[in-house]
């Protein structure tokens, strides 16, 4: 189990608990998290979990696979802290992570 802070495009935070083992996307959709729609249900066809993953936790994390890397080059606002949340897995690597959502998605 760990924490998860998730940031709105006015800078509100949400804390959430998450279970180790699931994606960073399943926590934001079931913990409500406005701006992760999630369209295509994890599959890496769309760019709607584009998240923004602050330091220290975005260097702990395993790199994007070559096709997120090419999706996100479609997202609005792409920037060198873009991931797709559908492709990060909770553990207690990510415990304490915050979690900004893009603006152009809300």
């Amino acid at each position: 189990m760990c924490e998860i802070v998730f940031v709105d495009s006015a800078g509100q935070e949400k804390r959430v608990r998450a279970e180790n083992g699931e994606t960073l996307m399943a926590v934001a959709v079931r913990n409500d998290i406005d701006g992760i729609v999630a369209q295509c249900g994890g599959a890496l066809a769309c760019g709607t979990c584009h998240c923004y993953i602050d330091q220290p936790h975005l260097d702990l994390l395993p790199p994007p696979s070559e096709e997120e890397a090419d999706m996100i080059e479609f997202v609005m606002d792409p920037t060198a802290n873009s991931r797709l949340s559908c492709q990060i897995l909770m553990s207690s690597v990510t415990d304490g992570m915050r979690v900004v959502v893009p603006d152009s998605q809300h």
